[in-house]
């Protein structure tokens, strides 16, 4: 008995040694740098009350044009809900002659889309020669979307 607790304590006192025996790296040479103004430090993420249930938003589409192989549109969405809406995505879709869905886009935005804000998004979708009309669906992660299609935000 009085061997292993012999042996334990040899064994802890040289795993000791050897941990506070360690020096420190050795340190590159200071070099003289200009001074530099230190900015304050960022200020803490806070959390954002996300509306549950019916989000009113509002859009204007600014462009909808050709470029290259693909239809680029552009829209510009403004909030008009109390809260915060969170994860708001807006799907296209392009019909062609027979009213057939053709081709499509979708886009999420990911951080909370804040109350008045006014954010710009913009969808690509492949160009068929046969597109007629396009239509826009809206959703986010708390319920439905009241939407309005506006020519300029109030």
């Amino acid at each position: 008995m009085k061997r292993v607790a012999l042996a334990c304590s040899v064994t802890l006192l040289l795993t000791a040694a050897t941990v506070f025996a360690q020096g420190k790296a050795a340190q590159a040479p200071a070099t003289k740098t200009a001074p530099t103004t230190s900015s304050a430090p960022a200020a803490p993420a806070k959390f954002v009350k996300t509306l549950k249930g019916t989000a009113e938003i509002r859009f204007i589409q600014v462009s909808s044009k050709k470029v290259g192989p693909d239809i680029v549109t552009v829209l510009k969405i403004k909030n008009l809900s109390p809260l915060a809406v969170s994860l708001l995505k807006v799907d296209e879709y392009w019909y062609d002659r027979t009213n057939k869905v053709a081709t499509g886009d979708t886009q999420s935005w990911r951080k909370p889309f804040l109350p008045g804000e006014i954010i710009e998004v913009t969808m690509k979708s492949p160009f068929k020669p046969a597109l007629t009309a396009s239509q826009y669906q809206f959703s986010h992660a708390g319920g439905k979307v009241d939407v309005k299609r506006v020519t300029k935000f109030e």
